[in-house]
């Protein structure tokens, strides 16, 4: 395994829409790493979210990178949007377009760092022959769609294999879905080291309590590390 710093990343998915910039502002106070925004399109996931113009919103409010989750199909024409609304990392999924390798060579022409999300149904091999393409490895622990699910245990098992795949290459492996205090342990043992929080940031969206939060999962993250 190789050796990655613990990222607690809130997601603004659970955060209070209706004063999105001042969650943003205080998930950046409370010490989270980067900011998670889930783009859903009603077409690839069942539920619909944010596009750029939102992401071009939330840019000035933090200098944390803006790590952008495209649950879209097709992704390629929205990739430049992103990118020139703000998004530091541009995550996209291998069955949102017929070819992979093309897209996250755009993502990184744009100066974006290229992930690829891996569904509960979808091999992790599927990245075997884009890693030198690849920042960031995402293994999503729920089905993509909607916030607040439970954590499906096979995704330990898909950690790991991404994991050996990757080996010493500089590539961040990230997890989302279901992320709490109770399994960021194993998470962190099968080789996860970026934290998607939503909920368990979020919950009852008072400001107050997120430092507590994100230092919590950061400890759980790194008690074996």
């Amino acid at each position: 395994m190789a050796s990655r710093p613990v990222r607690i990343v809130p997601s603004i998915l659970s955060a209070d829409f209706s004063r999105l910039g001042e969650e943003v502002e205080a998930a950046d106070a409370a010490g989270g790493d980067w900011i998670h925004v889930d783009v859903m399109d009603g077409h690839f996931v069942p539920n619909l979210t944010v596009g750029p113009l939102v992401v071009e919103a939330i840019r000035p409010l933090t200098e944390k990178p803006l790590d952008v989750h495209l649950m879209i199909a097709p992704a390629d024409p929205f990739i430049e949007a992103f990118a020139k609304a703000g998004a530091d990392h541009i995550t996209i999924h291998p069955e949102a377009g017929p070819h992979l390798d093309r897209s996250l060579e755009m993502i990184r022409g744009l100066g974006k760092k290229a992930g690829v999300a891996i569904d509960p149904a979808s091999p992790v091999s599927l990245i075997a022959d884009v890693l030198d393409r690849l920042d960031l490895v995402l293994i999503m622990s729920v089905n993509p769609g909607f916030g607040g699910q439970q954590f499906i245990p096979q995704a330990l098992e898909k950690l790991r294999q991404a994991d050996r795949l990757i080996g010493e290459r500089p590539i961040e492996l990230e997890v989302d879905g279901g992320i709490s205090e109770a399994n960021a342990g194993q998470i962190a043992a099968a080789g996860g080291n970026v934290f998607v929080a939503g909920s368990a940031v979020f919950a009852g969206n008072d400001p107050k309590t997120y430092a507590d939060r994100i230092e919590a999962l950061r400890h759980a993250a790194s008690a074996d590390q």
